[in-house]
């Protein structure tokens, strides 16, 4: 199992908007607004992953999401679902989660107790944590990519790294005499 498939019991001791809050409208846009906050200060992927699905969680109620990444270890995932049988739950929703521009970038799975599937206004929920997980796992990606590109120009290069310079620079002697 990967580090993106555990919940954190972080999330349980951060504070943050409770699931019996008045308002759905306000708790949604609560959630929303942490998890972009995390999304734009470059939080952890999986803390930001866990985040969404708590959000999901918490809104729809009785329901355990789960977000892998495309590259996950498909034994993982079976062994996920398998475990989720055996302990009586039903998957609930399923959908991939896909890039603007089309590229897989992972899928959501949700499991339920009893077998139902989810109403309109869940669906927009569901919608909704997708696009946030979408917009997270593609800017880690990116910035992935980023460093990658920049240690491979790195050991390319055959200068040394500019570093700071303590103190005075020297100039050089015009003449020697």
């Amino acid at each position: 199992m990967t580090e993106y498939d555990s919940r954190s019991r972080d999330r349980l001791q951060k504070p943050g908007p409770h699931c019996n809050s008045e308002g759905t409208i306000q708790y949604l846009l609560i959630a929303e607004k942490q998890i972009l906050h995390s999304i734009s200060t470059r939080a952890p992927l999986p803390q930001i992953l866990n985040n969404v699905c708590s959000a999901l969680d918490c809104q729809v109620g009785n329901v355990v999401s789960l977000i892998s990444l495309q590259d996950d270890d498909a034994s993982d995932l079976a062994s996920i679902a398998r475990d989720a049988k055996i302990f009586g739950l039903h998957i609930f929703h399923s959908a991939r989660v896909v890039a603007e521009n089309g590229e897989a970038l992972g899928s959501l799975e949700m499991y339920c107790c009893f077998r139902r599937s989810p109403s309109r206004r869940e669906i927009q929920w569901i919608e909704r944590a997708m696009c946030l997980a979408a917009i997270a796992i593609h800017r880690n990606n990116e910035r992935n990519k980023e460093v990658h590109e920049g240690a491979d120009h790195h050991n390319t290069c055959c200068f040394p790294e500019n570093r700071p310079v303590r103190g005075r620079v020297l100039e050089w002697p015009v003449s020697v005499n």
